[in-house]
């Protein structure tokens, strides 16, 4: 089976890939860099010609909330088009959970109205809604921080090792569309401070991490479950302490 994969050269992207493929499947890698390009349209056409599958996995240069918002719309609107003219049969779309709980973060916004594309497209759909990255802690701690200390909310925090997002993806890719969407978290849920001064003291970062419930992530406001699934929700199998050996082994 031909499955497109958007982003094909990120993080989940260059890991999704390479679990369909050792699964036999034809797979492109799309990205710019190899001239298939949502934003602009270009190569888009001749990438999805024949494709049954296209997994979108792109993500915004910029995180501004204009810029953000103009991208998700753009290449959403491109993507689509160009599903619809290649007759593609299922269109599986990485989100984020509690896109509808922060509206203050501008791309939770950008993120919302991308689903609204995905659902309004005539294209059957799967959503996977993943939670944050485990890959994404040290930047989260960099963003947060004010000096010697990190400032982060108190809320619950339930991040996810990439390659179980890449699982769950690959998974959703091969399977029948859902029209709907489904939640996928990691293994381990903790308050939001606790969990990034977990990281920091593992990889012997000497900043304080303190609770401030005024502290925002990426301009949205933090409640309790802001950044957790609500409901049912599929878990990943890598917990911190595994992700923290991979990683330390790699680098």
């Amino acid at each position: 089976m031909k499955i497109v994969v958007i982003g094909g050269t990120g993080l989940i992207g260059s890991k999704t890939v390479a679990i369909l493929r050792e699964k036999g499947h034809e797979v492109i890698a799309a990205s710019p860099n190899n001239g298939i390009d949502t934003i602009t349209g270009a190569g888009l056409q001749e990438a999805l010609r024949g494709a049954k599958v296209v997994v979108n996995l792109a993500n915004s240069p910029s995180f501004e909330d204009t810029a953000v918002m103009q991208f998700f719309e753009t290449s959403g609107r491109n993507l689509h088009a160009a599903e619809a003219a290649a007759d593609v049969g299922h269109h599986v779309a990485l989100s984020i959970v509690g896109t509808d709980r922060m509206p203050d973060c501008g791309y939770f916004r950008a993120k919302v109205a991308q689903e609204k594309l995905v659902k309004a497209s005539g294209v059957p759909y799967t959503i996977v809604r993943s939670t944050q990255f485990m890959e994404f802690l040290g930047g989260i701690a960099a963003t947060s921080m004010q000096g010697d200390v990190v400032r982060l909310a108190h809320g619950l925090f339930q991040p996810i090792a990439s390659d179980d997002v890449a699982a769950f993806v690959a998974e959703a890719a091969l399977a029948a569309p859902r029209n709907d969407t489904v939640e996928i978290a990691g293994p381990e849920r903790a308050p939001f401070d606790e969990y990034v001064a977990r990281y920091l003291k593992a990889i012997g970062d000497p900043h304080e991490v303190v609770c401030d419930p005024a502290a925002r992530y990426f301009g949205g406001v933090v409640e309790e479950k802001s950044l957790v699934p609500l409901g049912e929700a599929r878990l990943g199998h890598i917990g911190f302490d595994e992700w923290l050996r991979r990683s330390q082994a790699k680098a």
